[in-house]
């Protein structure tokens, strides 16, 4: 089923999901080499409780943290642990926050330290597949329009699009109808309608689409073991262009003042 949510249910989806973004300018700030991913989950933690929210993926169906952290070659579901971040790493971290009795759900891909140009171009073409797919994201489009402009950005620069992982709807749940596929074909799935509230995350490969999962029953890593990169926004179906409900401003501005 999937549920359409009224304006004052889409302004409290916003007020979790900007609460995402300010988390992840948090754990930016302590981004570098010789951090851990577990170090950095403490900080989110921490965060969101003292902002009066619950952390969305913490024990959901299992998970044992507060952030998603896929290093590298892993896609997503990274689990955070002690190995320390190294010079030239990529990390996707992916938050969920629950506030008011609803979710918020984005993720950013950071750098540790100077990465290559490979990757960075990498980043920044999975980056615009999401800003390609939020133009494609609204009423009277369906959800194939939206992967379709996904894969269609990264294919033609190269690169693999995850298939076994999609985003999503939001609200009360973290996971709602209906899925939204990273590819796709144009005029084709579900018929958008105002008051929908999606996560669309690109997860895009340097090489090949194919994925495997680890044996801790969590982390997707690329079978070829090439980066990865995932950006992922919250936004509302409306009669013109989508709302973005999530942010990287601050993640952004953090980022800015580091380099």
């Amino acid at each position: 089923m999937i549920f359409y949510k009224t304006r004052e249910e889409i302004e409290r989806i916003r007020i979790s999901s900007l609460l995402v973004g300010k988390t992840l300018a948090e754990v930016a700030k302590s981004i570098k080499p010789g951090v851990s991913t577990l170090d950095l989950d403490k900080v989110a933690e921490e965060f969101i409780k003292d902002h009066g929210a619950v952390p969305g993926f913490l024990g959901y169906g299992g998970f044992p943290n507060s952030l998603c952290t896929s290093v590298n070659e892993a896609v997503v579901h990274g689990i955070p642990n002690n190995k320390p971040l190294v010079n030239g790493d990529i990390v996707s971290i992916d938050c969920g926050v629950l506030l008011d009795e609803f979710y918020g759900d984005s993720a950013y891909t950071f750098e540790v330290g100077e990465v290559s140009k490979e990757v960075k171009k990498l980043l920044d073409v999975t980056k615009e597949c999401l800003n390609l797919a939020i133009e494609q994201s609204c009423s009277g489009n369906r959800i194939g329009d939206i992967g379709y402009a996904v894969q269609n950005h990264a294919e033609s620069n190269g690169y693999g699009v995850v298939r076994e992982l999609v985003g999503h709807g939001l609200g009360r749940s973290l996971h709602e109808k209906p899925e939204v596929p990273n590819y796709g074909r144009r005029g084709r799935g579900h018929k958008m309608k105002p008051g929908l509230v999606l996560a669309i995350e690109p997860m895009i490969n340097l090489g090949t689409k194919n994925v495997v999962q680890l044996s801790d029953g969590w982390t997707i890593v690329t079978k070829d073991k090439k980066p990865s990169a995932h950006f992922e926004h919250d936004v509302a179906i409306m009669q013109g262009k989508a709302e973005v409900l999530s942010s990287f401003e601050e993640i952004e501005k953090v980022l800015n003042n580091k380099s």
